[in-house]
C-alpha cells in the first residue's frame, strides 16, 4: 500500500479525529470567550458539544478502533501492546474527564464567574489530553497498521468502515439525533464546519 489515507478505515478514523478536534477546540474557545467577557453562544451549545463528544466516540469511533484497528494490530505483532494498552485506558479516562467537565459546567451555571477558572483549567487539560491521544494514534498506530496489516486485514477493516452505520446513530439530545446535533453545533460555531467531510 502506497498511501494509508486511501484506505476507507483510515479515512473514517482521520475524519472522526478532525471532527472531534474541531469540536473540542470550539469548546475551549467557548470557555475562553466567557472568561474574557466576549459574547459567547448560549451554554446549551457547550452542553451539546459535551454530549456529542461523549456519545460519538463511544458509539462509533472507539468501537471501530478497539475491535478492528487495535485488535488486528495485536494479532500481527506484540511490539505495540504497551501503547495499545495505554490508548485503551485513555478511552476510559476520557469519559471520566468528560464527567468532570459536565460537573464543572453545572457549577458554572449555578455559581457564575467565580468558578469559571476551574472550568477553563479542566477544559484546557481535556483538549490537550485528546490532542495527545489522537497524535499517538496517527503517528504510531496508523503507520504500524500500514506496516503490519495484510491485504485481508485491510479488506475486513475497510468493509467495516464502509458499512458502518450512519455515524450519527440513534442517540438523541433534546430530541435531536447526533447528526442534527452536529449540524446544530456547526451552525452555532462556524469554525467546527471546517471539519466536515467535504472540508
Amino acid at each position: 500500500m502506497n498511501d494509508a489515507t486511501e484506505r476507507a478505515a483510515i479515512h473514517v478514523i482521520q475524519l472522526d479525529h478532525r471532527r472531534l478536534a474541531s469540536v473540542t477546540a470550539a469548546m475551549l474557545d467557548f470557555v475562553r470567550m466567557l472568561g474574557e467577557g466576549r459574547p459567547a453562544p448560549d451554554p446549551i451549545v457547550l452542553r451539546a458539544m459535551l454530549y456529542y463528544i461523549r456519545e460519538y466516540p463511544e458509539q462509533f469511533h472507539h468501537p471501530m478502533e478497539d475491535r478492528y484497528l487495535f485488535a488486528t494490530l495485536r494479532s500481527r505483532t506484540d511490539q505495540f501492546d504497551d501503547v495499545l494498552d495505554e490508548l485503551r485506558c485513555e478511552h476510559i479516562e476520557g469519559d471520566a474527564r468528560l464527567r468532570n467537565l459536565e460537573h464543572a459546567l453545572t457549577r458554572f451555571e449555578l455559581k457564575g464567574d467565580s468558578v469559571l477558572p476551574g472550568l477553563r483549567t479542566l477544559m484546557e487539560q481535556y483538549v490537550e489530553f485528546c490532542a495527545n491521544h489522537r497524535r499517538v494514534e496517527e503517528a504510531v498506530i496508523l503507520p504500524a497498521a500500514d506496516r503490519f496489516f495484510t491485504e485481508s486485514d485491510w479488506a475486513l477493516i475497510d468493509a467495516a468502515a464502509e458499512k458502518r452505520l450512519d455515524p450519527f446513530g440513534e442517540a438523541t439530545f433534546e430530541g435531536e439525533t447526533l447528526g442534527s446535533l452536529y449540524r446544530l453545533i456547526t451552525n452555532a460555531v462556524p469554525a467546527v464546519a471546517e471539519a466536515r467531510e467535504d472540508a
